[in-house]
């Protein structure tokens, strides 16, 4: 399998673990000798997921360069955009994205919420994907009700040509994991063949990362992160 240059990070709703799992690929890629640089392109509210990934690539990108659209309130990036009266279009956006992906051997891209939240006047993070030469990774919690989020999210991919073994999956896991979670891998895997699937433990609340905890974190699952890549 030939990999991409570009790996895009979205998920099946907000707050589902997208960041954590940048990051730590992130540091994987890094670690293993891969010069990797991560991007996300809109954020919204707090600053905290910037700060993560940047601690992570010290002084390889300006907070510009991997924060290019920053919006103070916590609301989508097109209602952002819509307030502040900001025309983003969406060839500024890959240009941006361009740019940095000179830069590196592999660049991450962490989108924001799920695949249908828009962007910009008349495109959405589903058309962004659709203009990158990338493979991308679905994040979703590992609880009941992920396997119709996450068929939902894959349908939609499908839809706009990407194939079974173009996508992966990640489940996450919650500090108080239901009785679904013990399935969903399996269930998913069989459902969504060719597609990797694959699932993280819980590693400790997200709102205390940092470079050190993810580090630390990152020992407990290599081998789960060198799957990944290998299906990026």
């Amino acid at each position: 399998m030939n990999a991409k240059k570009i790996i895009f990070v979205t998920g099946t709703d907000t707050g589902v673990g997208k960041t954590l799992l940048t990051a730590l690929l992130l540091h994987h890629l890094r670690e293993t000798g891969v010069h990797a640089l991560a991007m996300k392109p809109f954020c919204s509210g707090s600053l905290a997921d910037v700060r993560l990934l940047q601690s992570l690539q010290p002084g390889e990108l300006s907070d510009r360069e991997m924060n290019p659209y920053l919006f103070e309130q916590p609301i989508a990036p097109f209602v952002a955009t819509k307030k502040s009266r900001k025309n983003i279009t969406l060839s500024d956006v890959v240009d941006r994205i361009k740019c940095v992906r000179e830069k590196c051997e592999r660049l991450i891209i962490e989108g924001s919420g799920g695949l249908l939240v828009p962007l910009g006047k008349g495109y959405t993070v589903a058309d962004l994907i659709d203009k990158l030469d990338c493979r991308v990774i679905v994040v979703a919690r590992n609880r009941l009700g992920t396997i119709n989020h996450t068929l939902l999210t894959v349908d939609h991919l499908q839809s706009i040509g990407f194939k079974g073994s173009e996508l992966a999956v990640v489940l996450m896991s919650g500090r108080n994991p239901d009785i679904s979670s013990r399935d969903n891998e399996n269930t998913l895997a069989e459902l969504l063949k060719p597609a990797t699937v694959l699932s993280i433990p819980f590693l400790g609340q997200q709102v205390t990362r940092s470079a050190g905890t993810i580090q630390k974190s990152y020992s407990q699952i290599r081998k789960t992160l060198t799957k990944l890549v290998k299906s990026a």
